[in-house]
């Protein structure tokens, strides 16, 4: 299925994109640009036009679907800005993908394709103006880098045996804390208990909550931080699972209030790691392999058990599929 009403989807150059991007918000009728970006979520984290939203519907879907017409809310898994682009907020609304020449190149099965009928669809004619950018994101970058941005520092040190895994206090802090916690998403951290021990460095990052992932970690800081914990065993037969929906909505209520989030067990390596990777599989649609390679990008040593990887599969599964 071609892209419905080509008419009203306006090709547009990266030179415009860039005025755009440098025009006060205050100069639109409207609450301004809002960027699209339909690459796949590796990608974008690693590097996107600044200000861009992530869409993204993950592949195993999009072969399910067959080119059919899909509704806005499977592609865009952030409802508030949903909500902004049902309500006209925005305009224009730039749809970008890697380096696509022109929105008549598009086949019918890319993300593109699908957004930009979605969009076609569901915005109310007049008030959005809807465009692709010709030459994608590898143009743009091409053209205008200075107006891109690129990920927070990556680690991909070696992993850590378990039984190196460290206390709170009693051991050396090993080479693979001390840099601090790491930015998963920017309310989001990923760390261990000898990070949930350094205040300074909580306070460094911004961090207001804690979700503590195990039964033995203490909360340090009652009454200055809000804590959250889920005594979770790193074994085998533990049900990490039921703990995805309590640990997901925490996450997002912090995320609500404006705040920052620790998530750590002992180690920052099986039990915390589990947590934010089924968050970001719910939060970004993605699959495991996508978010557990963009989350050993920036902490190399998570290596959740084997029980909790099949959990995490079966998560998967439920939320992409159903």
């Amino acid at each position: 299925m071609p892209v419905m009403g080509t008419t009203n989807v306006l090709d547009i150059e990266g030179g415009e994109l860039v005025h755009i991007l440098r025009t006060p918000r205050d100069h639109f009728s409207s609450g301004g640009c809002v960027v699209l970006d339909c690459r796949p979520f590796l990608s974008f984290s690693r590097v996107h036009v600044r200000d861009s939203r992530n869409v993204n519907w993950n592949s195993m879907l999009r072969r399910r679907s067959k080119g059919s017409a899909v509704s806005l809310e499977w592609i865009v898994p952030d409802k508030a800005l949903l909500a902004r682009l049902r309500g006209g907020e925005f305009s224009p609304v730039v749809v970008l993908d890697e380096d696509s020449r022109s929105v008549k190149d598009l086949k019918a099965e890319s993300l593109a394709s699908m957004l930009l009928n979605a969009l076609h669809g569901e915005l109310e004619p007049g008030k959005s103006q809807i465009c692709f950018l010709q030459g994608g994101f590898e143009g743009f970058f091409a053209l205008c880098p200075e107006l891109c941005v690129h990920s927070p520092g990556l680690c991909g040190g070696p992993a850590a045996p378990r039984d190196a895994e460290p206390g709170v206090s009693g051991r050396s802090t090993p080479l693979y804390d001390q840099d601090g916690p790491v930015e998963i998403l920017p309310f989001l951290y990923l760390g261990s208990a000898w990070h949930s021990s350094r205040r300074e460095a909580l306070a460094a990052r911004g961090i207001t909550a804690v979700l503590n992932v195990s039964s033995s970690c203490p909360n340090l800081f009652e009454g200055e931080l809000r804590y959250k914990t889920l005594p979770v065993e790193d074994s085998l037969a533990a049900d990490i699972s039921a703990t995805f929906p309590e640990a997901i909505g925490f996450i997002d209520s912090v995320k609500e209030s404006g705040g920052r989030v620790l998530v750590h067990c002992q180690a920052g390596i099986s039990r915390s790691a589990t947590i934010c990777l089924a968050y970001l599989i719910v939060s970004r649609r993605v699959r495991l392999d996508e978010a557990f390679a963009f989350v050993k990008q920036r902490r190399g040593v998570i290596s959740p058990n084997l029980s909790f990887m099949g959990q995490l599969l079966q998560f998967e599964t439920d939320v992409l599929c159903h």
